[in-house]
């Protein structure tokens, strides 16, 4: 036999006999097959895993345990403050919020998916005033500063649970590591004393929304009353209030239309150059109290042209929902369906009102319960992206555009409107 060395080279380099020996393939047709056994293996279990996660389980409730989970729930009006002020005296030392008390406590926030809310810092509009020139002295301002240590306490004193946020970055950060993201938000114009100068402390100090009017008039615009409408007094805003606006946007402190008049809330839809919200109103058209939102109001909400983008967070207080014995979670489903179908299923979220609301609907009794709508809304059809929206990433998208609004008029040069209201006689 002629030596293998010695032969010819093929035209790639190799010998015409290159065969390896018995036991080498052997070896080698081992290898290959056992790969492939494990390839196939692997692809089985992420084909399966991946269908079974892709899939929706069947039992409505695990469906939205999983969308929750993902999206979180933000409620745009909490009043866990006002609660603490009547209960505690404002002594936060004082409080457990691992215990269960009012509609808010740490283990039903987590039972409940909650993502984020805003804390009211609300104070009462002042008692049986008549003064319709709001020079009256009040406590309003005082109230509202300790409304805010009061949140801002217990912000602080359940760090690993909250986490104060200020601005869009805060709110992803808090989602990240898993807490709760915590806004605040003044529920009135009647807190700022008449001063543009108490809107940019307060939004030093955190507060992030402001709604223009609570059950009274102030020298900024009228509200809407409570039940029935209240007689107008400036026919909406006044020239003050959208001063007020303007500066609202240049801070990026989102206009809040819930409590205001209709008027009211058509000229601020108008005046705002950033969206707007209703932190914790529902829809007229399902039940026809004056805090809620008539559809003509709905009408002007959208993205496109003519229209301006907003959401209405739906209250859950039973009294604007149905009539006595009827506030059920069904029936808020259909408010929060109402909205969605006139103004659009992007525009519509959650503002409870817990805490702030002596009736709740049946089935919507506390923060934990907030699953048990998602559940009618996904038994009704809604859509996975469609309850995450309605859920958080609505408002996210309104909060997110708000201090986009204010980054750009800041770096326009926008200057700090140094406006004084007119009936003040001490400057």
């Amino acid at each position: 036999m002629a030596d293998p060395e010695n032969q010819p080279l093929l035209a790639n380099g190799t010998t015409h006999d290159q065969s390896p020996p018995p036991y080498q393939v052997s070896t080698a047709r081992r290898a290959i097959g056992s790969s492939t056994v494990i390839f196939f293996v692997i692809l089985a279990i992420v084909t399966i895993y991946g269908w079974q996660e892709g899939r929706p389980p069947k039992d409505p409730a695990r469906a939205v345990d999983r969308i929750l989970a993902r999206a979180g729930v933000f409620d745009g009006h909490i009043d866990l403050p006002i609660y603490i002020r009547g209960k505690f005296r404002n002594n936060v030392t004082a409080v457990d919020l691992d215990e269960q008390a009012g509609h808010v406590d740490i283990p039903r926030l987590r039972q409940g998916r909650v993502g984020g809310f805003f804390w009211s810092v609300y104070t009462s509009c002042p008692n049986g005033s008549r003064d319709t020139n709001f020079t009256e002295p009040s406590w309003r301002v005082r109230d509202t500063l300790e409304q805010i240590d009061v949140a801002r306490g217990l912000i602080e004193k359940y760090g690993d649970t909250f986490r104060l946020a200020t601005s869009y970055d805060d709110i992803e950060g808090s989602l990240y590591e898993g807490r709760i993201a915590s806004l605040l938000g003044v529920e009135g114009g009647h807190q700022l004393g008449n001063s543009l100068a108490v809107l940019r402390m307060y939004h030093a100090l955190g507060v992030r929304y402001m709604t223009l009017t609570h059950m009274c008039h102030n020298a900024f615009a009228d509200s809407g009353g409570y039940l029935k409408p209240l007689p107008p007094l400036h026919h909406g805003l006044s020239e003050f209030g959208y001063t007020l606006i303007k500066e609202m946007n240049r801070l990026g402190v989102i206009v809040d239309l819930s409590h205001t008049s209709d008027a009211t809330a058509i000229q601020a839809l108008a005046a705002s150059a950033a969206p707007v919200m209703w932190s914790h109103s529902s829809a007229r058209a399902v039940w026809n109290v004056a805090r809620n939102v008539p559809d003509n109001i709905l009408e002007m909400i959208g993205e496109g042209p003519g229209k301006k983008d907003a959401i209405v967070m739906v209250n859950f207080s039973a009294d604007f929902i149905a009539g006595k014995g009827n506030a059920t979670v069904e029936a808020v489903a259909d408010h929060v369906e109402h909205i969605a179908r006139v103004a659009g299923k992007r525009h519509v979220g959650i503002g409870s009102d817990f805490d702030g609301i002596e009736r709740t609907p049946e089935g919507l009794e506390d923060v934990s319960k907030y699953p048990k709508l998602f559940v009618v809304l996904y038994q009704r059809g809604w859509t996975p992206k469609d309850l995450e929206g309605l859920a958080a990433n609505n408002f996210l998208r309104i909060y997110r555009k708000a201090e986009m609004v204010a980054k750009d008029l800041q770096r326009s040069g926008a200057k700090p409107a140094m406006e004084i209201y007119d009936r003040r006689t001490d400057l």
